[in-house]
């Protein structure tokens, strides 16, 4: 039995009127055409609160998200619900799979060098959080509240937009006018960064994972040399510096 199984991870599941409608006024993506998304749920001034991955499953969603959050952000996502007859709660069936190569899954979209997704019952796998975080950190990519922070970071400069997690042309969501403006201005001005840790700035740092040697900081992009940062993030350094 092969290491797949994220255990770090629970699936919230979304059933009934319109699930993919009521998304969309939501989250940071587009819900409406092929899933799954990287997509955020906001608060007004556009800092995250929760990230996760969106999945279809016939008429009903299936959200991807960190174990430790599930349970608040389904608390969350029922307070919006009002009174749409929709069901949310947690899927105990399924479980987030991934595999670094491969043809298992689909391609992890904030970045195919992250390997592949799926989602079956959590008995085909033995565990592979600990794989999976070492590869995601190598590739400088942050996500969960530990990283991300819990309301306290602008969605941009968590690399929405390098990493797919936000559609600029959606419409409305919750926090969605700061970060239009944001990118219509091209105004990010810091980044979240992954940085070995023995190049750690303690005054920066978010959250340091020393048995892996990584720490996440939350840098001005001015201190962000393009040439130290990961290939994906390069440009938009560039771009804001010049």
């Amino acid at each position: 039995m092969a290491n797949t199984t994220l255990n770090d991870r629970a699936l919230i599941r979304l059933s009934g009127e319109d699930v993919r409608g009521f998304l969309q006024g939501l989250v940071t993506n587009d819900v409406s055409g092929n899933l799954p998304v990287w997509a955020a749920l906001l608060t007004p001034q556009g800092k995250v609160l929760f990230d996760f991955l969106i999945w279809a499953d016939e008429g009903d969603v299936l959200i991807d998200c960190e174990t430790d959050a599930a349970e608040a952000l389904a608390k969350r996502l029922t307070l919006y619900r009002l009174r749409r007859a929709i069901t949310i709660g947690r899927e105990e069936g399924l479980a987030v799979h991934w595999a670094k190569e491969g043809d298992l899954g689909v391609v992890d979209p904030r970045l195919s060098d992250l390997g592949q997704r799926w989602l079956a019952p959590a008995d085909e796998g033995k565990g592979a959080d600990a794989a999976w975080k070492a590869h995601r950190l190598s590739l400088g990519v942050t996500e969960g509240r530990a990283e991300l922070g819990d309301g306290t970071t602008l969605w941009l400069e968590c690399n929405a937009a390098e990493l797919n997690g936000v559609r600029f042309t959606k419409g409305c969501y919750v926090g969605q006018e700061n970060t239009a403006r944001m990118n219509w201005r091209q105004k990010v001005n810091r980044r979240l960064v992954v940085v070995p840790v023995a190049e750690a700035d303690e005054k920066r740092q978010v959250v340091a994972w020393p048995d892996l040697g990584w720490s996440v900081e939350h840098r001005r992009v001015e201190a962000i040399a393009p040439a130290a940062a990961p290939y994906w993030m390069r440009e938009a350094l560039t771009a804001a510096g010049s």
